[in-house]
């Protein structure tokens, strides 16, 4: 029966975490690089782009609407299509002359979506599989949800760099890209209203009145501020990723930024290859690793080396705005030791946050998580873009290691069985 199980999902848990990861990265990486190319500020980029953060950081006060109404199975389907829509919305809106305004628009529109899916897709998966299969997928759909953002970093990147050269016009590039995108998700609906299953545990709530929906409304919102070491939780959520909610909206930028400005002065294609070719691997193998060493010792044996190998390779980036380095092979080999370290570390954030949602309301429970994290990286990331114009690029890096240093620390206060 296991077999079979986990046989079934292979069908089913790439995929859908593979949709879940490419709109958050086209949100919150890809807007980046794009409004970048588009000529933005790193101040206005890093402001805009944060706020973008928004709907993942509320999405719990629907959360358990998700959870009461309808099935998480309609909701991964209907999700996707709407993602879809959006990506086209923003295809069409990039050629005018108001394309900041209605893109932001519409990029809000598909971060909202997105974030529905994630709860939903995040319940199914808790519904559909059993606590061991769950334990054993878990190296899987964090591969497949990075190699998503990577698509982002990487794939999408390239791509709006070939589509430049080819049209010479940078706007028609992009809106060229979010049209395939687009077309992508529509495919991905339909794929998943064929292949996904339908667990008893996701079934259709009957009967239920408005009253009755409110009352489970704020009694799921209740029982998760009154576990046990909530408040140790909530600080290790906002605080695991400090330094990396700064680090994600600076890097690319710096990257991308001229020699003269103190960058590295790296196109499109350049900055996507690394991080699409070297950078994925070792990320994924980080992934894989970390999942596989949890499942075999449990979190509570490797928490703090996950989090000091996610934190020190940091240093890289210290080291680069220093020697500005033109070396090629350089420059990806050391930003592929950052990306091993943060698949190794942040596969024990995700755990964490699966085993604190663990009970009644997991779906709920596991989304106010989520929403928490994204708090935790929009915050950082909308200062991120002043600090670093102050700073410069050397100094700001060097920020980030300092304030990688309160996530380390409140590992020790954790209750991890």
């Amino acid at each position: 029966m296991m077999k079979n199980i986990k046989t079934q999902g292979w069908s089913w848990v790439p995929s859908i975490y593979y949709a879940e990861g490419l709109p958050y990265a086209i949100v919150i990486i890809v807007s980046t690089i794009m409004y970048k190319n588009l000529g933005l500020t790193n101040t206005e980029i890093a402001l805009y782009t944060s706020w973008l953060y928004l709907p993942w950081v509320i999405k719990p006060l629907w959360s358990p609407l998700v959870e009461i109404l309808k099935t998480n199975r309609f909701w991964i389907i209907s999700m996707q299509i709407i993602i879809g829509s959006c990506l086209a919305g923003i295809a069409l809106t990039l050629p005018s002359s108001n394309f900041l305004q209605y893109s932001l628009a519409f990029m809000w529109l598909l971060a909202f979506s997105s974030a529905t899916h994630d709860i939903a897709v995040d319940g199914f998966y808790m519904m559909a599989l059993p606590s061991k299969s769950q334990a054993w997928f878990i190296g899987i759909r964090n591969t497949f949800y990075r190699f998503a953002i990577l698509t982002g970093q990487g794939l999408i990147v390239i791509l709006a760099g070939v589509f430049q050269n080819w049209t010479g016009d940078i706007f028609r590039a992009w809106s060229i890209l979010f049209i395939c995108l687009s077309i992508l998700f529509l495919i991905f609906g339909l794929y998943h209203s064929w292949r996904l299953p339908h667990p008893i545990s996701d079934s259709l709530k009957q009967n239920l009145n408005i009253n009755k929906i409110f009352q489970n409304y704020f009694k799921i919102f209740k029982s998760f501020f009154t576990k046990p070491n909530a408040i140790t939780a909530i600080s290790f959520m906002l605080l695991y990723r400090l330094g990396e909610a700064q680090l994600s909206k600076i890097a690319p930028l710096f990257m991308l930024d001229s020699i003269d400005n103190g960058g590295l002065g790296l196109s499109n294609i350049q900055l996507g290859f690394i991080n699409g070719t070297i950078g994925l691997i070792l990320l994924t193998l980080g992934g894989i690793l970390g999942g596989f060493l949890i499942s075999k010792h449990g979190l509570k044996h490797w928490i703090f080396w996950m989090a000091i190998a996610m934190k020190f390779p940091d240093f890289v980036y210290v080291y680069m705005a220093s020697a500005q380095p033109e070396s090629f092979l350089l420059i990806s080999s050391l930003v592929a030791i950052e990306q091993f370290g943060y698949g190794f570390g942040f596969t024990a954030y995700l755990v964490y946050t699966m085993l604190y949602s663990e009970g009644k309301h997991k779906t709920a429970h596991y989304a106010i998580c989520t929403g928490f994290m994204a708090l935790g990286m929009m915050l950082p990331g909308m200062m991120s873009g002043i600090l670093q114009d102050i700073l410069g690029y050397q100094t700001f890096f060097i920020w980030i290691i300092i304030t990688t240093i309160p996530g380390i620390l409140i590992i020790k206060l954790l209750k991890i069985k």
